[in-house]
């Protein structure tokens, strides 16, 4: 018996804790976005590992940089700083409004990072009782106690004993309801530029202005979490760019490292401030192997060929989302921006992302879902026009199969 067979779906309910319920597919190998399963099936990737594989699999400056820092470096402890932690932060400061970086190993070590931050800065800058952090209902920012009790879905944080104090929710895109919510107490305002477990939702341009002024107005700071919607998802390096509206404090993770894990919390040297050594930290965060990679992807992706790429892209799927739409009638209407895209299902269909998710896995897609009425998909920035049209040709049988029955 090969290796190959034993190691199979059925070994995860043996060996692993059940928070997970992986598909029966078991991916060995990728290069660009396609993927290979153990029998060798091919499948068109537009998953994208959650918008984490922003230049696919096995991309060569990815696989140069890693092979290369991986013979000088791995890591270091913070105790000394390095190369190329040294050289991410000035790319990412030079590309960005942020002054400072401190770097972690995934979005929701930067959300905490940012939220402990917020906090740290509002007692010195306002007193202990200005603690209040708002967010959004549907909102999603990582799974730790903190991160998840901020993020707006309670069946994550439900469960777990007494949740962390003084975090309020309200309606995204709602002006008034934050208004209504906001004062001097208010330490912070926590949002996704571009909703994305929430349904792939984007911010107004007017709730963006509008979210920016009262916090002014307050003294509160806004945090934008672009851990989805940033490094080149959507057209620009980050979000807020697009909107034309600069946080006080950003996190970045996912597509950051291509794969790799690497996450950065952004922010000015004013607010910075508050982080004095000690008060924060993290064993890997910055380690020169994940810095050496990101400084890679950034080299890659932050470039008006692949940005200006994204926008076309993204055209490319919309119109060809339509087309199967006008055929088939399961949508109601197709949203997002650049390569972060929700096919949101009708009320004939409504529930149903999940049908859609496992019948294009049968025809070889891999796509996602962001929860139960949006078919999500966040593929590689620089996915050839060709994987496009066949992955979306794959697409429209799965669509078919679903709604033949």
């Amino acid at each position: 018996m090969s290796m190959q067979s034993t190691l199979n779906r059925a070994l995860f309910d043996q060996v692993m804790v059940p928070n997970y319920n992986p598909a029966a597919v078991i991916p060995v190998r990728g290069q660009g976005s396609r993927v290979w399963d153990q029998e060798g099936r091919e499948f068109i990737d537009f998953a994208g590992g959650i918008a984490v594989n922003c230049l696919g699999h096995c991309h060569p400056a990815l696989v140069g940089a890693l092979k290369d820092q991986g013979e000088k470096l791995w890591h270091l402890s913070n105790v000394m700083t390095n190369e190329p932690a040294l050289q991410l932060a000035k790319t990412l400061t030079d590309s960005t409004f942020a002054e400072r970086v401190y770097f972690a190993n995934s979005g929701a070590e930067a959300n905490e990072a940012a939220l402990k931050l917020a906090r740290r800065w509002a007692l010195e800058n306002g007193g202990e009782q200005k603690d209040q952090i708002i967010a959004f209902t549907k909102a999603f920012h990582g799974r730790t106690f903190f991160t998840v009790t901020v993020g707006g879905q309670p069946a994550y944080s439900d469960g777990f004993g007494p949740k962390p104090q003084g975090v309020d929710h309200i309606d995204f895109n709602d002006l008034a309801a934050l208004e209504a919510v906001i004062s001097d107490r208010t330490c912070a305002v926590m949002m996704e530029p571009i909703q994305g477990e929430g349904g792939i939702i984007p911010a107004t341009q007017e709730f963006m202005e509008g979210v920016r002024a009262l916090c002014d107005k307050h003294n509160a700071l806004l945090i934008f979490d672009e851990v989805q919607t940033g490094v080149g998802r959507t057209g620009n390096l980050y979000a807020y760019q697009h909107y034309g509206v600069a946080p006080d404090i950003l996190t970045t993770a996912k597509a950051l490292g291509g794969g790799f894990p690497i996450a950065a919390m952004l922010t000015t040297a004013k607010i910075a401030e508050s982080l004095k050594v000690g008060t924060h930290g993290s064993t890997y965060g910055g380690n020169p192997l994940a810095c050496a990679v990101a400084n890679a992807v950034l080299g890659v992706v932050n470039t008006p060929d692949v940005l200006e790429g994204v926008t076309v892209k993204h055209r490319k799927f919309l119109d060809g989302l339509n087309a199967i739409n006008d055929k088939y009638q399961v949508f109601s209407e197709v949203r997002g921006q650049g390569l972060l895209i929700g096919a949101v299902l009708n009320d004939d269909f409504a529930g149903r992302a999940r049908d859609f998710l496992v019948a294009s896995a049968d025809e070889g897609l891999m796509c996602l879902v962001a929860g139960a009425n949006v078919v999500r998909f966040t593929p590689s920035l620089v996915i050839s026009d060709e994987e496009i049209e066949l992955g979306l040709a794959r697409f429209e049988k799965a669509v078919a199969k679903v709604k033949l029955g």
